[in-house]
């Protein structure tokens, strides 16, 4: 269970801060020059200007970064599940440790949930 919840923890940790630094600096700076967004959005805020250093690197930043997490974000899946089942969770405890990461910020705190409820469920399985 220990190494179950190491993997995890790590995970946790390296899918929540790609998901801060894409969602709160790369996507920001890739579309907030003032044009419309995705369809949905009219305008946006004119942080940066069109084909400027700052948008291409936003631009980098959500390319290469968006598909790294979707990948890691499918090793976190994988580890969270793991690990519910090894320690017994209920459905909706799981799910909500599930969906915590696709949300930034909130996926910290999701894994502290989850790791102090492994710890004061299974105490003699895992080494703290």
């Amino acid at each position: 269970m220990s190494r179950t919840l190491t993997a995890y923890r790590v995970m946790a940790s390296i899918v929540g801060v790609l998901l801060v630094v894409l969602c709160l600096v790369g996507v920001p700076l890739a579309n907030f020059d003032g044009s419309p967004m995705w369809g949905v959005f009219d305008s946006t805020p004119t942080w940066v200007s069109t084909g400027s250093d700052a948008q291409h690197a936003g631009e980098l930043i959500t390319t290469y970064l968006g598909v790294a997490h979707g990948w890691l974000y499918m090793i976190f899946l994988f580890s969270a599940f793991l690990l519910s089942r090894r320690a017994g969770w209920d459905f909706p405890f799981t799910l909500v440790t599930l969906v915590c990461g696709t949300i930034p910020v909130v996926s910290f705190w999701a894994e502290h949930r989850a790791t102090k409820r492994v710890r004061a469920e299974h105490p003699a399985l895992v080494r703290t």
